[in-house]
């Protein structure tokens, strides 16, 4: 099935199964503004706490906070945002859309990978084990071809990136004829900047009223707190802030379903560190952000890393976890050195002191940061889509399930009443009391238990459980398991050590 397809079907199911609706969906919609269902907001907020834990429970030296989204509008203009937080646009004549220059030549770039290992996949089946892929990448002339071709565009296009040339830009797509994908044809405008950032007006009168924006991120919510946090935490350096919260964005080419949004969420820590020992921790942060996303159990192949062609103004070193969505390998967290900018520029904006004073060295300094930045909504699709299985099976039947992590599941447990009478929903609504202080539970009567099965399959639902006539007579229930639909018969009272474990979020940490 190809990938397209594939990525219809995950937001179909997203809607169909209660994790994402479209926002204001009654009205016609909202363009990329998504609301979460029951079983969404379950999901995000199991991520949510897989992150949070991770790092405020498993570290002694970060702590949390919570910031507002309103915030001066000085504060944006420190950062560099008010100026240069900008995407390069251009437009195509023809279908009248519009599209950022930079992902146009990233996706061509994509594509002549996807050409190359094409030619290695064929080359692996036609000599199997044989097979040395190293050799034939470096002397086969098709490959070399395309990799020549590749690097000189790549080449051409972080020059011009880093040297924010907009001509060049559009050259480029010209030169490696880029075509819309609706239209087909190349009939481009000129590349321009386009500010990202929501304006308002906070106070009561016009004449009154301050502009104000919706942040477009919240790390600096943890910058301007950096003393705040540091003193009253008796923090010492190194230590980290973390935060999870709303950002906001107005994308003009918002597009893929929740993986660009205009209203998102970010899950966000800011470490800080002693000048000249960010880059050592700046490698650190890489391997442990990298375990944390490998632990979820779906394959260390899904995941690379991709240094940035550009840049930001304020980093030294900057790199992104990608990871393999249904329409190729995209960014879902930035890892970055982001040096003293920051605090810095704060320092210089708002005229007050934002420097920490060593003991062990007896001095003060502007500390450098390391930031990790992780999208919820973007960690949430990556999610689905890896947990998204169609199965066929012994019987020809098929079926489709959410293979997701048991800790990260919106129901950890099914409980049925084989039929609705002589007693059964009572005992199974027994069952659901006795366990849902330990976990998420769900009860479900209607129609056969195949069917219930299924549905509990479709959500992710790692265990189910069926009460039956035999239940009033011994206490014990059919449980049985989504991944590979085998069944046994075991106590109800043990059911809490069969499952808790497995569920527990405890067990997702350890293996970090």
């Amino acid at each position: 099935m190809a990938q397209e397809d594939v990525f219809k079907k995950i937001v179909s199911h997203c809607k169909e199964y209660g994790f994402v609706f479209q926002s204001s969906e009654i009205y016609d919609g909202l363009s990329a503004v998504y609301d979460y269902g029951q079983m969404g907001v379950e999901l995000k907020n199991n991520i949510k706490k897989y992150w949070w834990d991770s790092m405020v429970l498993l570290n002694d030296n970060v702590v949390g906070i919570d910031s507002a989204i309103f915030m001066h509008p000085t504060i944006w203009k420190a950062s560099g945002h008010v100026d240069a937080f900008n995407d390069p646009l251009i437009d195509n004549k023809d279908s009248k859309k519009r599209y950022r220059a930079d992902v146009l030549i990233e996706d061509y770039l994509a594509k002549i990978d996807e050409k190359i290992d094409k030619e290695v996949e064929k080359a692996a089946k036609r000599f199997g084990d044989s097979f040395d892929e190293a050799m034939f990448r470096e002397t086969n002339p098709r490959v070399l071809e395309n990799k020549a071709k590749r690097d000189e565009v790549h080449t051409r296009f972080a020059k011009a990136l880093n040297d924010s040339n907009l001509e060049e830009l559009r050259n480029i797509i010209v030169d490696c004829e880029i075509v819309d994908p609706i239209s087909g044809t190349r009939n481009w405008t000129e590349v321009r900047q386009f500010n990202l950032m929501f304006a308002t007006e906070m106070g009561s009168t016009a004449d009154g009223a301050m502009k104000v924006y919706l942040r477009p991120e919240t790390a600096q919510g943890i910058f301007v707190n950096f003393l705040n946090v540091q003193k009253t935490g008796r923090m010492k350096i190194p230590f980290g802030i973390a935060q999870i919260g709303k950002a906001f964005r107005n994308e003009i080419v918002a597009r893929q379903f929740i993986f660009r949004m205009r209203e998102f969420e970010q899950m966000e820590m800011q470490f800080f560190v002693r000048p000249g020992e960010e880059l050592e921790w700046f490698a650190k942060w890489k391997d442990v952000r990298m375990k944390w996303h490998k632990a979820l159990g779906f394959g260390d192949k899904k995941y690379r890393f991709h240094d940035h062609d550009k840049l930001a103004h304020y980093a030294n070193a900057a790199t992104d976890i990608e990871f393999e969505m249904p329409f190729g390998f995209k960014e879902v967290e930035g890892i970055h050195s982001r040096t003293d900018f920051d605090l810095g520029s704060h320092e210089q904006y708002s005229g007050k002191k934002l420097q920490y004073f060593d003991p062990e060295l007896n001095k003060s300094y502007t500390p450098y940061v390391i930031e990790t930045s992780i999208g919820v909504d973007r960690m949430f699709l990556s999610t689905v889509s890896a947990a998204y299985t169609e199965e066929t099976l012994e019987n020809g039947e098929t079926r489709v399930v959410l293979k997701l992590p048991a800790p990260l599941a919106p129901i950890k447990l099914g409980v049925f009443p084989l039929v609705k009478k002589d007693g059964l929903p009572e005992k199974a609504r027994e069952v659901i009391d006795s366990l849902k202080f330990d976990f998420k539970c769900q009860y479900d009567e209607k129609d056969s238990i195949g069917k219930r099965y299924r549905r509990s399959d479709a959500i992710g639902t790692p265990y189910c459980v069926t009460v039956d006539h035999q239940t009033l007579e011994d206490n014990t229930v059919t449980i049985r398991y989504r991944d590979t639909m085998e069944q046994e018969r075991v106590a109800i009272d043990k059911l809490a050590e069969i499952i808790g474990d497995k569920v527990s979020m405890k067990g997702l940490l350890k293996s970090l």
